[in-house]
C-alpha cells in the first residue's frame, strides 16, 4: 500500500531549493505566452485599436476639415482604443482565471509557495505586455489615421500638446485595465463572471452614472475607473467634463491598487 500525503502549497518542501523571483517571473512568462489566447488578444488589440482609428480618421477627415465639426482631430487619433480596451480586460482576466479553470494554480503554488511572488510576477508579465502592446497599437493608429488627416490639412504632430502623452498613456491605460481585471479575477475566479463585472463597470456603469441628478452624480461618473483612466490615452477627450489626464490616471491607479490589494489578501488566505 502507498500512503497519499497532502501537500500544503503554501509550505516549502524540505530538500527543494526555493525559487527566486527571476525564476518565478520566467515561469509566469512561459505560462502567459504558451496559450493561444495571449497572442490572439494582442493581435485583436492591434487590429481593433489601430484599424478602427485609421478607419474613423479616413471617414471623418473631410468633416473635420470642413469647419463644421464640433470635435477636435485629437479626439480621433486614438479612437480605436475605446474598443481595444476590451482585449486588455480579456487578457487580464485569463491571466488569472484560466489557471483556476485548469487546476494549474495548484502546481504553480507547489513550485512557488510564496503567493506574493507569484502575484508580483503575474503583474509584471501582464502589465509589461499590455503596456508595450497598447503603446504600439496607439502609434500604429496614429500614423495610420494621421495620414488621412494630413491630406486635408488637419493632421497632428507628435510634438503637439497631448499627442505623445496619449501614445504612452494608451499603454499605461491598457496595462491598468488588465491589472484591474486580474485583481477581480483573484476575487471571483470565474472567467465569465469577471468579464461581466469589469466590462459592465467600464462600459455600462461608467456611462449610466452620469444620468444621476446633481453634482454628486457627475463626480461619481468622473471617478469611475474607465472614465478616470481613459483621458490619459487621448490628446483631447470627447467628454470635457472628465478629470485632467494625469489626475484621472492617478485616481485610476489608486482604484486598481485597492482592488489588487483585496485580491491579494483573498489569494493569500483562500485555498487554491
Amino acid at each position: 500500500m502507498t500512503d497519499t500525503v497532502a501537500l500544503d502549497p503554501n509550505r516549502h518542501v524540505p530538500g527543494l531549493p526555493r525559487p527566486g523571483f527571476r525564476r518565478t517571473l520566467h515561469a509566469e512568462w512561459i505560462k502567459f505566452w504558451s496559450v493561444r489566447s495571449t497572442a490572439w488578444s494582442v493581435v485583436a488589440m492591434l487590429a481593433l485599436g489601430a484599424g478602427l482609428t485609421t478607419l474613423v480618421c479616413a471617414t471623418s477627415a473631410d468633416w473635420l476639415a470642413s469647419g463644421e465639426a464640433d470635435e477636435s482631430p485629437g479626439s480621433f487619433v486614438t479612437w480605436g482604443l475605446m474598443f481595444a480596451q476590451v482585449t486588455a480586460i480579456v487578457l487580464g482576466t485569463l491571466a488569472v482565471t484560466s489557471e483556476y479553470g485548469t487546476g494549474m494554480i495548484r502546481a504553480t503554488l507547489a513550485a512557488t509557495p510564496s503567493r506574493g511572488a507569484v502575484l508580483a510576477a503575474k503583474a509584471v508579465v501582464l502589465t509589461g505586455t499590455l503596456f508595450v502592446a497598447g503603446t504600439v497599437t496607439a502609434f500604429a493608429g496614429y500614423f495610420g489615421g494621421n495620414f488621412f488627416l494630413d491630406r486635408v490639412g488637419v493632421g497632428l504632430e507628435l510634438s503637439d500638446e497631448g499627442v505623445l502623452r496619449s501614445m504612452l498613456g494608451s499603454g499605461l491605460y491598457m496595462a491598468g485595465l488588465g491589472l484591474l481585471a486580474a485583481a477581480v479575477g483573484l476575487l471571483v475566479r470565474h472567467t465569465a463572471a469577471v468579464l461581466s463585472i469589469v466590462l459592465a463597470l467600464v462600459f455600462v456603469v461608467g456611462t449610466m452614472v452620469f444620468l444621476l441628478p446633481g453634482a454628486w452624480g457627475e463626480w461619481i461618473g468622473k471617478l469611475m475607473p474607465g472614465n478616470a483612466g481613459s483621458p490619459v490615452a487621448t490628446p483631447v477627450s470627447f467628454n470635457p467634463n472628465l478629470l485632467e489626464p494625469w489626475v484621472g490616471f492617478g485616481v485610476f491607479c489608486a482604484e486598481v491598487a485597492t482592488v489588487l490589494l483585496a485580491g491579494y489578501l483573498v489569494f493569500r488566505r483562500r485555498d487554491a
